[in-house]
This record gives C-alpha cells, structure tokens and sequence, in this order.
C-alpha cells in the first residue's frame, strides 16, 4: 500500500500585481524567478480537492510542511500534517518515504521530472528548456495574484495543467489539476530565496528496515 504524493513541485517568483498588472507580467516574473532564484525554501499548505462523486463534493484533504529546492534538480517536501512523509529529489533519484508503511519508493529523475510540477522549480535556469516540456502562457489575475499557465506537451502524462500565482516578490501559490480531475492547490509562506542549503539537504538514505521499491 502507498500513499500518494502531488508534489508538487513548483516553481516561480512573482511580480507585484499592483505594479504590473498586465498578464505579460507574470511570464517576466518566472523569467526572472528562474534566472535568479538559485535555491529557496518555504513553509506549504496543500489542499487536495477530489473530483466529485456520484454528484455528490468530496471533502478535501489538507495538509502542511516545509519546502526546500536548490536548481538544478534538487528539492525536498517534508510533510509534517496530518502525518508525514518525505519527498527528496537528489539530481538523480525522486525518493517518496512513507514513515508510517515504513515504506520507500525510489524513481529516476530523468523518467519522472521531465512534464511534472518539480520541472518548474527543479529545472536549470533556462526559460527556453523549460518551454521544451511546458506551452507557457499567460492566465487571468484571481484571488490578487498574478498567474501563469503551464501546460505539459507530453499529453500522455497524467498531470493536466499547471498554473502558479505570484504576490509582490514572492512565489505564491501552485495549483496542480491532473487527468483524473483532482486539483491540489499548494500555497507558501515566508518564502526564503538563495539561502545556503547544506548538501545532506537534498540526501536521502532509506531508514533501516524500510521496505525499497524501486520503479
């Protein structure tokens, strides 16, 4: 039995809306995000919205935890609410630990990363390589952010489309719809850019006695 994760992966800086409220506004804002943001780390809340059933809304489910990346290809969720579990990409393997199953699931980053949430965040600062997996554009302003859509050219994929919301300076928000319907929408707080992350950051050894998958 595994849980599964949306990690989301994500990311981008944003723009101050006030200032430059035009939908071009955000495209410069990742632009410049992934140009100048070399690492980063925030605290998250994720709410994941079912797709209905029967007619009938399901109740969504939330969770929080810290977040941590460093381009190119590292990251790190650790979920601390409800329960936790940890999501480590090390530059050559995603590492998914489920303290509770005791379990560990480990997957190449190159097979995984490349038409997935992470790629935004993830990827070298290269806004054109990141076009190679995502068609960018630019969406609507709501909920006072600016947002940018990003929607993977890889139609085979289970993830739908991408959007992230920018506030001021500050990467804002992510919200993932995948093929089956369910929308996760992440949202950070106190966003920390280019701080010194330790490299045991982005390490991951599977606990003692933790049942590995490898896929």
């Amino acid at each position: 039995m595994t849980r599964s994760f949306l990690p989301p992966l994500l990311c981008a800086a944003a723009l101050a809306a006030s200032a430059l409220p035009s939908w071009a506004g955000g495209l410069e804002s990742l632009e410049a995000f992934m140009r100048n943001a070399r690492s980063g780390r925030a605290d998250f809340t994720q709410v994941v919205t079912p797709p209905a059933r029967d007619g009938q809304a399901v109740r969504p489910r939330t969770s929080t935890g810290t977040f941590e990346f460093q381009r190119p290809s590292r990251f790190r969720f650790d979920y601390r609410k409800p329960f936790e579990q940890t999501l480590v990409a090390d530059g050559q393997t995603l590492w998914m630990h489920d303290p509770d199953l005791n379990q560990v699931t480990a997957r190449s980053q190159a097979q995984v990363l490349g038409s997935t949430p992470a790629a935004i965040i993830a990827a070298a600062p290269d806004l054109q390589a990141l076009q190679r997996d995502f068609d960018l554009s630019p969406a609507p302003d709501r909920d006072g952010l600016a947002w940018v859509q990003a929607m993977p050219r890889n139609k085979d994929g289970q993830l739908s489309r991408v959007l992230v919301g920018f506030q001021g300076d500050q990467l804002a928000a992510l919200e993932i719809l995948d093929s089956f319907g369910q929308r996760s929408l992440i949202r950070f707080e106190r966003m920390e850019l280019n701080p010194a992350l330790p490299p045991t950051t982005f390490q991951f050894t599977p606990p003692r006695g933790a049942d590995v998958i490898r896929q």
